[in-house]
Order: structure tokens, then C-alpha cells, then sequence
């Protein structure tokens, strides 16, 4: 009796976890947006960002399904291609509420902590201004023997997602810009990742800063 008991504990406990840590996103709005020639067009990179604008639940929805969402649930795969499908790339979100990881089966944010620490993500002051900032993250024990070449791997399907959430911005009038001077082993110790896990690259997001407001 005390076992069934502990049992029904045991689960009231990771039901209240899961609801207090695993946050679901709104589903995906995946019709819209720009012609793919005009956003190729529209596609840059811009470092001034509107500190009073957020970003919204549903724009961080789509934004996150267009960078390595699922596009094809009848086999998992998802819009940004991966080396022998070894998917090692993840996404962590730092915003003010705290730090996330995106969960892309179930498309929702794992908490990893409270704290805002979008002021460590680069070494630009933007990065503590914009409401967004994504961390890249290659998880090397997912892609098997390939001793020499996870650096290589990872970096080029870093780059597949970098330039899917380039071209959604550009879509949705958004600003970001790819980081690569960051101090990555700083970004391991603020994230708690192992030694397993490597920062590749961290990208920017927010609204830009209209011209008005930057004459004044």
C-alpha cells in the first residue's frame, strides 16, 4: 500500500515538473509570410534593435519551426537538412524570463533556468538589448564516428538553421545577425552543457529600430 502510494506521489511530482517546466508553444502558423524571392531579397544582417518591442509567443512558434521545426510528421524530419540525419544541432533561447531549450517534437521550451542572460551571449551590447538571442548547440554524441569531421558537420548544419531563421525574419520584418566572436566556453558554463555538447554559433532577433527613432 505505502509503494502504491509513493507511486501516485512520485507521479503527482513529474506531472507538476513537466506543467511547470516544459512550456507548450502555440501550433506553428506555417502558410503566409513573403514570396522566397522577395525575402531573399529583404535577408540581412542588422545590429540596431527596439529594446521596447517583444517578441510574441506565436511569432517565437513559427520563428522555431522555420529554424529546425518538424515540416514532414509522418518521418520526423524537419526544415533544416542534417548530415546522415544525426539532427545534433539544438536551439537554446535566452530572453529575460530565463533560458530555454527548444523541444522539437513537441514543439515547446524546456526551462533551463530563470535567469536573463542575454548580456554573456555576445560580446556586443545588443545582445542584452534585443528581447531574443538563440544559442547553436551541437550535441557530438549524436553523430557517431565521425571523429574528424563533427566540427565540420556541425558548423555547416548550424549554418542551415542560422540562414532559415535569417530568411524568416526577413519575412516578418525582423532583425537578427549571426554571431561568431562569442566566448563559447563562457556560453557552456552559463548553459551547463557537457562535454559533449559545443556552442557553434548564437543569433540576435528582434524588431529593428525604426529611422525616427534613431534621430532622436
Amino acid at each position: 500500500m505505502k509503494f502504491a502510494i509513493s507511486l501516485v506521489l512520485l507521479n503527482i511530482f513529474m506531472i507538476s515538473f513537466s506543467q511547470s517546466d516544459t512550456l507548450k508553444l502555440p501550433n506553428p502558423q506555417t502558410t503566409g509570410g513573403k514570396p522566397l524571392m522577395e525575402a531573399l531579397k529583404d535577408r540581412q544582417s542588422q545590429r540596431n534593435f527596439d529594446p521596447k518591442r517583444e517578441i510574441s509567443d506565436q511569432i517565437l512558434s513559427n520563428l522555431l519551426w522555420a529554424a529546425n521545426g518538424i515540416n514532414r510528421p509522418e518521418t520526423g524530419n524537419r526544415t533544416a537538412p542534417s548530415a546522415v540525419n544525426w539532427q545534433e544541432i539544438d536551439i537554446y533561447i535566452s530572453l529575460k524570463t530565463g533560458t530555454y531549450k527548444y523541444l522539437h517534437k513537441e514543439h515547446a521550451l524546456l526551462k533551463i533556468n530563470s535567469k536573463d542572460l542575454r548580456n554573456g551571449i555576445g560580446k556586443q551590447e545588443f545582445t542584452g538589448i534585443a528581447p531574443l538571442n538563440f544559442v547553436y548547440v551541437a550535441d557530438y554524441s549524436r553523430m557517431g564516428s565521425a571523429t574528424s569531421s563533427k566540427e565540420f558537420y556541425a558548423a555547416t548544419d548550424c549554418g542551415f538553421v542560422a540562414q532559415n531563421v535569417y530568411l524568416f525574419c526577413a519575412s516578418e520584418g525582423l532583425a537578427t545577425v549571426v554571431l561568431g566572436a562569442i566566448d563559447r566556453e563562457k556560453i557552456c558554463e552559463m548553459l551547463d552543457l557537457n562535454n559533449n555538447q559545443h556552442v557553434v554559433l548564437c543569433q540576435t532577433i528582434g524588431y529593428p529600430v525604426e529611422e525616427f527613432e534613431e534621430a532622436e
